[in-house]
Formats: structure tokens, sequence, C-alpha cells
């Protein structure tokens, strides 16, 4: 499958072997890719740009966004329910790993911390509401940037995605550029 920059892949017949056979192609989810900036709106609101929002509704297999706090960056992750099968099995290789060498796993902490996204509806435009706990932990002001990420995307505050380190050069550039066509588009 080949795809262009700024291409959302959806959910889509992906020849991939899924059994121990190797004999059974099934239907995978392709990633979400690209970048998108949304201001916010009135309410609180936020639009789910269309560039994620048809991933997001396959993947969902409806209009359902998960987010959640990344881990260790300033942002906050978007997914998916498909991903759900997917953290059960991260949960299952961790709790392996540590078993393997010999240390301590808690299930449980662990679990909350994966599966603790939020579940958020959103209409046929995108729009949704973001809970305010998620955006004092994502430092969400006045607009969001999106940035693909393959199994997830990020949503970012500009000015934290400004702080982050020269690896991130072309989001902040996508990103700078995609604000400054908002706010011209404002005028």
């Amino acid at each position: 499958m080949l795809l262009r920059t700024g291409e959302v892949c959806s959910a889509e017949e992906v020849k991939t072997p899924t059994g121990p056979s190797c004999g059974d192609w099934g239907v995978q989810f392709g990633g979400y890719s690209g970048q998108a900036y949304s201001p916010a709106g009135d309410k609180g609101r936020f639009v789910l740009p269309p560039l994620f929002r048809k991933a997001v509704k396959e993947s969902s297999d409806g209009r359902v966004l998960c987010l959640m706090k990344h881990p260790t960056w300033n942002c906050l992750v978007g997914f998916g329910l498909s991903r759900k099968e997917e953290l059960e099995a991260q949960l299952d290789r961790e709790e392996d790993r540590a078993t393997a060498l010999n240390r301590d796993f808690d299930r449980d902490t662990r679990a909350s911390q994966l599966f603790g996204f939020v579940e958020m509806p959103f209409d046929d435009s995108g729009r949704f509401v973001m809970p305010e706990h998620l955006r004092s932990l994502g430092k969400i002001e006045d607009g969001l940037y999106f940035q693909g990420g393959g199994r997830f995307f990020t949503l970012w505050n500009p000015e934290q995605l400004a702080e982050m380190g020269d690896e991130w050069a072309s989001a902040k550039a996508a990103c700078d550029s995609l604000v400054a066509e908002a706010k011209a588009k404002g005028k």
C-alpha cells in the first residue's frame, strides 16, 4: 500500500498473516498520518479534522474518539476503539516480560494507565467537547495541532510542541504553517 504525505490510512483489506498457519488474511487498521490544526470553537468545542475523522470513524465503527494524556509528552493521544485489543495485548506482553526478568508487575495499575482514556462522541462535522481535565493535562488553550503517529495521533497546544527538541522540527514547521493559515482565514 502506497501512501502520500498527509494521507490517513483507514480500515481496509491489507494482506497480512493473522494466524499461525499464515494462511488467513484479515482486515487491519492502517494507522494515522498527516497533520492538521483546529482552532478552539465556542463552548469549549474542538473539531476533529477530516483527515483524522474518517480514520477514527472507521477505527471505532462509529463516531467515538478516545483521548488520554501522553505518558511523557505535554500533549494528548487520540485513537479509535479498535486500539482496545492492541492495549490488552500490550498489557500481556509487559506482564510476560516482567515475569521473564523476575520483576514485579502490577497488572491492575498498568491496566488503569493504559485504559484510562476518555471515550467521547463527535458529530458528523467532527465537533466534540473536550473534558476540562484533559484540556488541563494537555495544556490545551486556543487550538489543537494534530500529528499522525501510526497507531495513534497526538494533539498539541502549539506552544507545547514548540518546546520539543530538534527531532520535532518537521512537526513544528507544519504546526507553524497551519496556525498561520488558520489565523489568516480568521481575519
